[in-house]
């Protein structure tokens, strides 16, 4: 069975988090879960990171936009990644790790 083109961009980011070592689920949506989260969450050195995957010319909806904002607004990190950026989620946990190396607020 062939994966979708956002299942594999999902593959990608989930590559690059387990190599880090980050902790990561992807959350229930419908029934009894909540619309518009990002399709990954995650935790990384006690920072909080929603990532929405996105492939091809996929954009995101109000209710995502509206998420996203929130985890901002929380101070946690909010990425979008699609197929040619999930280089992204790597350099935020580069970031991440460099500044939790010095002990600075992130």
């Amino acid at each position: 069975m062939s994966r979708t083109p956002e299942g594999k961009v999902k593959d990608k980011v989930v590559g690059i988090l387990k190599t880090a070592g980050a902790y990561y689920f992807f959350p229930a949506t419908g029934g009894f879960g909540r619309s518009g989260v990002p399709d990954i969450v995650a935790c990384y050195r006690g920072q909080f990171i929603g990532i929405e995957c996105k492939a091809g010319k996929g954009v995101l909806t109000p209710l995502q936009r509206l998420e996203l904002h929130k985890i901002t607004a929380a101070h946690g990190l909010a990425l979008v990644v699609d197929e040619t950026s999930t280089y992204l989620v790597a350099d935020a946990l580069h970031v991440i790790n460099n500044l939790y190396q010095r002990h600075l607020p992130i």
